[in-house]
């Protein structure tokens, strides 16, 4: 479980609160309703805490701009970030981010009471086709205007949403099926995996990807795992908390921090396949003969995955292994089947996060209780499970119906 940053004398330290190493004294960062990134400092706790008060009560009481209706949608997410104290830090970075790259330079200085549905839905069309986002990027955008203009509507600021029904709308002109991740094939995964086991540069990726297979972690998930969370006895995985990597701060440095699983159904235990388990005994045998890794994250120590300089691994590392990997499969593999004249087995393009959907499809092919399901994937609803199992199932239609007519033969 992620524990609270700590000033020098242990004492916990809120969100937005450091200790600085250079001269001790104490900073406290926000963002102004002019979206500019502002500190105030103290030499000690009690006095920072005072002035962030003041300064709370000064943002609440004296955004008059806000109050008279003449706000910006900056203004008004200046306002929703800085009342959303319940977010994770990587989170509210990724929130940050997102806005000030899409949004705060061009839409977000729109005066919020002047939008209208047909505003949101032309800027939606315009990042989608002049700028070339990707759909996701979009929905990723609709997240933090959404509750912008949300809590415009409960502070009387505004009648509407005008982003209500956009995206429903976004979506009409790329049908139910946009964005959906497709699982490898059977034959696909025993390709990339048979592959790796084999290659003389690659082989050492092995027991990561057959963990990632064999659990259906999410990637942070995965790369946290501690040597005390694995029970080899019961053969359990516990997963209890995550790795996440964001970047925080002016200059956007990236930090590697624990966190909570994305939601409380991710606390969850996985029971551990033989493969999985093989796995794991292949990194503890390396780190017992080369040194395990010693490095902390958030107090946290005895990590199971290291790069190879016996640091944390960066889940973006590992999704440019994959892309290594393929390309190298696909070329192999072209020659091949040329020289053998058959098809090729072409592995497709994929990122970490296609592994965990997946091993949640070879679950679905073998399992038919949705709750167990649900329950090792870590799904919060169960309606993402069914989604999963709806298109492994779909595909086994054919076999079923093949089946059904060797058993049955009444024509």
């Amino acid at each position: 479980m992620a524990k609270a940053r700590k000033d020098f004398r242990g004492r916990a330290l809120k969100t937005g609160e450091i200790q600085r190493a250079s001269d001790k004294r104490y900073q406290y960062s926000y963002t102004d309703p002019m979206g500019r990134r502002r500190y105030i400092y103290a030499n000690d706790i009690v006095t920072l805490r005072e002035k962030e008060k003041r300064l709370i009560k000064a943002q609440l009481d004296g955004l008059d701009l806000y109050a008279r209706g003449v706000a910006s949608v900056n203004d008004t997410f200046d306002r929703y970030i800085l009342m959303k104290q319940n977010l994770r830090p990587s989170t509210r970075s990724n929130y940050t981010y997102t806005y000030d790259h899409f949004v705060r330079d061009n839409f977000g200085r729109k005066k919020i009471a002047d939008v209208k549905y047909s505003d949101v839905l032309q800027y939606y069309q315009y990042l989608l086709d002049e700028k070339d986002i990707a759909l996701g990027t979009l929905d990723s955008i609709h997240t933090v205007l959404n509750p912008t203009f949300q809590l415009a509507v409960r502070d009387d600021i505004i009648r509407k949403n005008p982003a209500t029904g956009v995206m429903t709308e976004v979506n009409k002109r790329f049908g139910k099926n946009r964005g959906i991740r497709h699982a490898l094939t059977p034959e696909q995964q025993e390709a990339f995996m048979d592959y790796m086991a084999t290659h003389p540069v690659y082989y050492h990726w092995w027991p990561t990807f057959v963990v990632l297979l064999g659990t259906g972690c999410r990637i942070g998930e995965a790369l946290g795992l501690r040597w005390v969370d694995l029970d080899f006895d019961n053969r359990m995985i516990s997963i209890n908390h995550n790795l996440v990597y964001y970047p925080v701060g002016e200059d956007r440095t990236s930090v590697m921090h624990i966190s909570l699983p994305k939601t409380e159904a991710g606390i969850r235990t996985i029971p551990m396949m033989d493969t999985v388990y093989d796995a794991f005994m292949m990194i503890k045998e390396e780190q017992d003969e080369k040194g395990a890794p010693d490095f902390e994250i958030d107090g946290m120590t005895g990590f199971v995955f290291a790069n190879r300089f016996n640091a944390a691994m960066n889940p973006a590392t590992v999704n440019r292994a994959i892309k290594r990997i393929i390309h190298s499969y696909n070329d192999e593999e072209l020659l091949a089947a040329t020289r053998e004249k058959r098809e090729p087995l072409i592995i497709p393009d994929f990122s970490c996060h296609h592994l965990r959907h997946t091993f949640c499809t070879r679950l679905c092919e073998t399992e038919t209780n949705l709750k167990v399901i649900q329950s090792i994937m870590g799904h919060a609803s169960i309606q993402t499970t069914m989604d999963i199992y709806a298109e492994a199932t779909d595909r086994q239609k054919k076999n079923t119906m093949e089946t059904l007519s060797l058993k049955f033969d009444i024509f």
